[in-house]
């Protein structure tokens, strides 16, 4: 899985997120905001790295891209994954099946995830460091 929303705090999309880490599924995640999730924790989460960007304006997309056994599931949403914005909102996810903006959309991930300039690492120790540091 590869995952870019502002927050990340719903509880049960958590659990199958440790859930997903824990059955051997690498999950990358660029969370901008708030993120409930305790990523690179041995019997937990030790499948899943999260880094957030956060730079002067505010981002708003989300993308949410599913291995899905070697046949990718890309998705563009309204959404981030909060108890408010799942349980008591009207959202909209959209599946994206053109091959030249699932590339395109791939691409730009791959670019943000390896930004060395704002991006931070979310990791166990709370110490949110920047990834050119490390």
């Amino acid at each position: 899985m590869f995952l870019k929303m502002n927050s990340l705090t719903d509880p049960e999309l958590i659990k199958k997120l440790y859930e997903a880490s824990q059955a051997g599924v690498k999950i990358r995640m660029i969370i901008r905001g708030i993120c409930s999730l305790v990523p690179g924790q041995k019997g937990l989460s030790e499948n899943i790295e999260v880094i957030s960007i956060v730079d002067k304006y505010l981002e708003h997309a989300r993308v949410f891209i599913f291995a899905n056994d070697n046949d990718p599931r890309f998705y563009l949403a309204s959404f981030d994954w909060m108890t408010r914005n799942i349980d008591f909102r009207s959202e909209v996810g959209v599946p994206i099946y053109d091959k030249i903006l699932q590339k395109q959309l791939w691409d730009i991930m791959e670019l943000q995830w390896s930004d060395n300039s704002k991006a931070r690492y979310i990791d166990s120790s709370q110490s949110n460091r920047y990834k050119k540091l490390i």
